[in-house]
């Protein structure tokens, strides 16, 4: 079942999502000032290119305040402009019984917009 969503996610809108977040990666890592960032940002292009069966879980690593920054710097330059992005979507998708599923998927891509810092993309048993 998780393979039929994927497929319709990538078919009805997905596929553009990932792509957006891929060029916006490849924009990033131009500077070696947002190297940091375009990486968030594959991680949540693979993330947005096949949602169903993966989720983001914290990471285990004490990286002292460094983390938190990165967080906050990411948050104020963007990020909160992706995740209500993302609100948005999954509440229109909320409206109808079928688009619950995938309201629920840029639900988890905005909470992982917020703070992608410390964050791992694993796949769901």
């Amino acid at each position: 079942m998780k393979f039929i969503l994927n497929i319709l996610w990538l078919i009805l809108g997905g596929f553009a999502i990932a792509l957006e977040y891929f060029f916006s990666s490849l924009i990033l890592m131009i500077t070696i000032i947002g190297i940091p960032f375009g990486i968030q940002t594959l991680k949540m292009g693979s993330l947005a290119i096949w949602p169903f069966g993966r989720t983001a879980i914290n990471m285990d690593m004490s990286t002292g305040c460094l983390q938190t920054l990165m967080n906050i710097i990411w948050f104020f330059c963007g990020g909160i402009w992706i995740a209500l992005t993302h609100l948005f979507l999954g509440c229109v998708l909320f409206i109808t019984i079928i688009g619950i599923p995938f309201g629920r998927q840029h639900f988890k891509l905005a909470g992982l917009a917020l703070t992608p810092f410390g964050k791992d993309i694993v796949i769901d048993d």
